[in-house]
């Protein structure tokens, strides 16, 4: 058989190699594989949802997709409900108690629709909804009419709180003035005594013949040996307590001398009560300001103050700055020569080197013998300083505004207490500390300088004259705060100063019995008194 030409023979297939094969194989694959993973993602949403779904069942109660829907009808209830609960307030605050009614009534109706469909877990559709929400809109455009916006709400809450200040401050000045009407009260029984006193003096011949047989030890009076003290009151009970409570705690009652100065007025009742009484041996002199004749205008600024109308307008009318001044800045106190003769001890005892003055709000609980043997390094006054905390230094005092105040005393000074001092006369007159008090009493005149009590004046006076003792001498503040037990266990001297003075109804009931257990109730006068 003749075999074909070349030209006429059937091209031969061309086979693809095997590399070929194997990638269209793999690209095959790779599509397969996308397609399917595709899939995958399309079928796992729903898995993702159902996820979602238990945990909105876990968190039902809180968020929710149907409340975060903005066609969500229990999201428009929930916003009347606080819109309308705001408004309730302001409804009350304006009176209007009937439409506060109203609304809160409706505002239990709407609560009830989305409790009842939180229970059930089906939302809340427009149809059961509807009157709810437009009855709650209808109270809500009402609310608007009544300009129950929030810029006339602040409008009202801000006159609203300036009326409460103008309340509290007026409320705070009544406090104020009827607490020191308070303080300044002479109980009942403390009158009675003063009267009984005084009619025991003048009709008992036997008490005036018992004190001039003391008389007899006046020699003790001058002897700069013995322990000096000096108090200056009105307070026949308190001068009691302060010489008692000494004697009682002293060493050596018997080297004890109290001078005491009072007034016209209390003086036959001072002299019967310590007539009558005995405290240990201690000795006692019962003295009147009155009978001090170098006591007068010309020589004490303050007797010439008293004589100004202005000054007797300003502490006893009380009408002359529309109430401006505080009423403890305007006490007739501070003008009492009882409470200015602190400034005058030289010339009340000539014969005496060294003496401790004592306030008659003070109970003496250690003995005092200490302080006569304190060298005061050439100082006039020996006291304990109270600038512990900031408000207690010069600034808090006297009036820095003022250039002679400003140009002599340093602002951050320390302050100290009256009430509890070692004064060494000697070097008092040698320094002419008297003659420094009236220099800044005169400069006081119109009050400029300071406005309140004595220490002011004492602070000037004694700049730079003044030792600081150690604390434990002087305890305060037991007629006005919280004392620390620990400090009031180791104080010699503790202090009511402050306005709730332990005879005092208004005294602090857990510090009278430290002042009490120096008052003897079954004396018979105290009892006829109603002392209790």
């Amino acid at each position: 058989m003749r075999r074909r030409g070349l030209d006429f023979r059937r091209p031969v297939r061309r086979r693809f190699p095997n590399v070929v094969w194997w990638t269209l194989c793999g690209i095959l694959v790779l599509v397969l594989i996308v397609v399917l993973s595709r899939e995958g993602q399309i079928e796992s949403t729903p898995t993702i949802s159902r996820k979602h779904n238990r945990h909105d069942t876990i968190t039902e109660g809180l968020i929710t997709d149907e409340m975060l829907s903005p066609n969500s009808v229990t999201r428009q209830i929930t916003d009347q409900i606080s819109l309308a609960k705001a408004f309730v307030v302001i409804a009350k605050e304006s009176n209007n108690l009937q439409f506060a009614w109203e609304l809160s009534a409706q505002i239990r109706n709407s609560q009830a629709l989305v409790s009842n469909a939180a229970t059930r877990r089906t939302p809340l559709t427009v149809g059961e909804s509807e009157i709810a929400i437009r009855d709650m809109a209808l109270l809500l455009y009402q609310a608007q009419q009544l300009h129950y916006d929030s810029a006339t709400m602040l409008m009202r809450l801000r006159a609203k709180i300036q009326t409460l200040e103008e309340q509290t401050s007026s409320a705070n000045e009544k406090s104020a003035k009827y607490g020191q009407i308070a303080a300044e009260e002479v109980p009942k029984s403390l009158y009675c005594l003063g009267v009984r006193l005084t009619t025991e003096w003048f009709g008992n011949p036997n008490l005036q013949k018992k004190l001039g047989e003391r008389k007899q030890s006046d020699a003790k009076l001058k002897d700069n040996s013995l322990y000096h003290f000096c108090i200056f009151s009105d307070n026949i009970l308190a001068s009691s307590v302060v010489v008692n409570s000494t004697a009682l705690n002293s060493k050596n009652p018997d080297k004890i001398v109290f001078h005491l100065v009072t007034d016209e007025i209390n003086y036959a009742a001072m002299k019967a009560w310590f007539t009558l009484n005995s405290f240990r041996g201690v000795t006692v002199e019962v003295q009147k300001f009155e009978d001090f004749k170098w006591l007068n205008a010309s020589y004490v600024p303050v007797l010439k103050q008293l004589q100004d109308s202005e000054t007797q307008n300003y502490y006893f009318s009380g009408h002359n700055d529309d109430g401006r001044t505080p009423i403890k800045f305007r006490n007739p106190k501070y003008l009492s020569m009882l409470n200015h003769l602190r400034f005058y001890i030289p010339e009340v005892y000539p014969a005496l080197k060294k003496v401790v003055f004592l306030d008659d709000d003070i109970v003496v609980q250690k003995d005092m013998s200490g302080l006569f043997s304190i060298d005061l390094n050439g100082n006039v006054n020996g006291a304990v300083e109270t600038c512990m905390e900031t408000f207690h230094r010069y600034h808090k005092y006297l009036n820095y505004s003022h250039p002679l105040i400003r140009s002599h005393f340093d602002p951050d000074a320390c302050g100290w207490a009256f009430g509890m001092n070692v004064f060494d006369l000697v070097e008092w007159r040698k320094r002419n500390v008297t003659g420094i008090y009236h220099y800044w009493q005169e400069r006081n005149v119109d009050r400029t300088l300071w406005k309140l009590g004595t220490l002011p004046p004492g602070l000037l006076t004694f700049y730079g004259l003044t030792k600081a003792l150690d604390p434990s001498w002087h305890v305060l503040g037991l007629g006005y705060t919280n004392v620390e037990p620990q400090l009031i266990e180791k104080g010699a001297v503790l202090h009511f100063n402050g306005n709730s003075k332990p005879w005092l109804k208004i005294g602090i009931e857990k510090y009278k019995p430290l002042w009490e257990k120096y008052v003897d109730y079954s004396h018979p006068l105290l009892q006829l008194c109603n002392f209790h």
